[in-house]
């Protein structure tokens, strides 16, 4: 169990954004992320499947750090705790998400994309956060931007960031770690080309800014 977000941060410089469409895949898609070298898994609350999926993972995959992604309600954060997950992670930032994190012990990366929303989060207590959808809000000038009035806040920009952009995000000193769809192509998960993912995962886990 981790005790805090910021720590993934130390297990590889990408967390992939999966989205499970199939129980099935959901198992050997971990099993490829690991053998990769990519422990920390964000797996969004956007399928029927996903819950089933974060709990199959959780289960057959100890190595795997399995989290919850698109948490928006109180009940998505006692269904990912029930799951097994051992972190949340969520698109936008409420007192009532920060309290119900708390309240279940479930470490949360929460997202923001302006000043206003940092603030807020940073009064429910929390330094390291997703800046999400990244690219599309300002990406990199944006996270310059916040440097300044913000110096104590680090980040995980997340939405719109792919291999070859992904090492300018991480060269900056307020970037921990950067969020990815690009480590789980739907292609690659329709055709079961685990093989594809690990070498995704692998080029992944070896990025520095």
């Amino acid at each position: 169990m981790i005790d805090n977000t910021l720590s993934l941060a130390e297990q590889g410089p990408v967390i992939p954004v999966i989205v499970i469409q199939r129980l099935e895949d959901a198992v050997p898609l971990a099993e490829a992320l690991v053998a990769g070298g990519v422990r920390v898994l964000e797996v969004t609350l956007r399928t029927p499947v996903a819950l089933k999926a974060m709990e199959a993972m959780a289960r057959a995959v100890p190595q795997a750090i399995v989290g919850a992604g698109t948490l928006r309600t109180v009940a998505d954060v006692k269904a990912a705790r029930d799951a097994g997950c051992q972190f949340g992670v969520s698109p936008g930032y409420t007192d009532a998400i920060g309290a119900a994190c708390k309240e279940q012990g479930l470490p949360l990366l929460p997202g923001v994309s302006t000043a206003s929303e940092v603030m807020q989060a940073n009064a429910g207590g929390y330094g390291f956060l997703k800046l999400f959808p990244a690219v599309a809000v300002g990406g990199i000038n944006l996270l310059k931007a916040l440097a300044g009035p913000f110096p104590d806040v680090v980040f995980c920009p997340t939405g719109g960031i792919s291999l070859e952009t992904a090492p300018q995000f991480l060269s900056l000193p307020n970037v921990k770690v950067c969020g990815g769809s690009w480590l789980t192509p739907q292609d690659a998960v329709d055709a079961k080309d685990w093989a594809r993912i690990t070498r995704l995962a692998q080029g992944a886990a070896a990025l520095r800014g």
